[in-house]
């Protein structure tokens, strides 16, 4: 392969703006052709957001999540209730105008409480999905890039973890460590990164030995800089597509672990907690308010985060792009 040079016939920076690089993809030029990496990347970032704007499911699920995001953050300033305050008086009370949803077993607002799940839901999702992707992507990527010996250590690495049934050992790791918001994050933290790194080991291994790659390596690019500047870029598509669908499986699991009486504490209104207590109800006439609306809160916060995620999919995939 030839080695990129400059006009003056040294080679070329890699870093320098508008270097000759080799893209991956169905549009890179036939014969190994370079094309200016920042003319490139303007028009493929306009092409990926022209299509996903097109795609409606994708708007939708934008949508929700966008109203779900500034619920979590105002919230508490537009509640008509401590969603934290009982009344033991005002117990089980019908949809209202006084309370929209309703109040539950301890005589607290629900639509406050389903307000406040809210913001602890996106809190915990978008936490535990951050701190997953810092894992998977950094031994995901020193697996596939290094190979060998390293690729052989995390890989046992992650199948250790993996044969751990997922709710079990949040359960276990959450019993021990104590109840809380943070040690929920933990738990589903230590049990959410593998996939991650999975799915970078298989892009970065698929990518070390691209053409551009090549031609960073031989101008004299360390590994470091190959990898952060040249690989990860082009292999995090797919991980950031898991990553917005594993908000709402985190999400999920939260309720799940609350449901059961694991995790937050009994008195914090949080979306798995309000159904665990609506569930003596669900055969009383009148009371299905109680479960309805946590419920519903739960299915369309993952149904938003999913939406946003097939749209990315079918924006950045070149399969699918080609296709449309």
């Amino acid at each position: 392969m030839t080695t990129p040079t400059s006009a003056g016939g040294t080679p070329a920076d890699a870093d320098a703006p508008g270097s000759a690089l080799v893209l991956p993809g169905p549009d890179a030029p036939a014969g190994g052709t370079t094309v200016p990496l920042g003319a490139r990347g303007s028009g493929q970032f306009a092409d990926i957001r022209r299509r996903f704007v097109r795609n409606r499911l994708a708007m939708v699920g934008l949508a929700i999540v966008t109203v779900l995001i500034v619920l979590a953050i105002i919230g508490p300033y537009v509640t008509p209730y401590n969603a934290f305050e009982q009344n033991l008086a005002n117990t089980l009370q019908p949809p209202s105008a006084d309370h929209w949803f309703g109040t539950d077993v301890l005589g607290r607002d629900l639509f406050s409480g389903i307000i406040y799940g809210c913001r602890l839901a996106i809190l915990v999702g978008l936490l535990t999905v951050a701190f997953s992707l810092l894992i998977g992507l950094t031994l995901g990527a020193v697996a596939g890039f290094k190979g060998g010996a390293w690729d052989a250590v995390i890989a046992r690495f992650i199948d250790v973890f993996l044969a751990f049934p997922p709710l079990v050992g949040a359960i276990v790791i959450v019993r021990a460590v104590g109840g809380g918001v943070t040690p929920v994050i933990v738990a589903l933290v230590a049990l959410g990164w593998m996939t991650t790194a999975r799915l970078t080991r298989g892009q970065v291994l698929a990518l070390r030995e691209a053409e551009y790659v090549e031609a960073a390596r031989s101008i004299g690019a360390d590994n470091r800089r190959i990898v952060m500047r040249h690989v990860l870029p082009n292999a995090i598509a797919p991980v950031l597509v898991y990553a917005f669908t594993n908000i709402g499986v985190v999400i999920v699991a939260m309720a799940s672990l609350s449901y059961l009486g694991i995790g937050v504490p009994p008195d914090v209104p949080e979306w798995g907690r309000l159904i665990s207590q609506a569930t003596p109800f669900l055969r009383v006439e009148g009371k299905s308010h109680l479960w309805l609306a946590p419920a519903l809160a739960i299915a369309i916060t993952t149904l938003g985060f999913a939406f946003v995620a097939d749209g990315m999919r079918d924006s950045l995939d070149p399969k699918l792009r080609g296709g449309n």
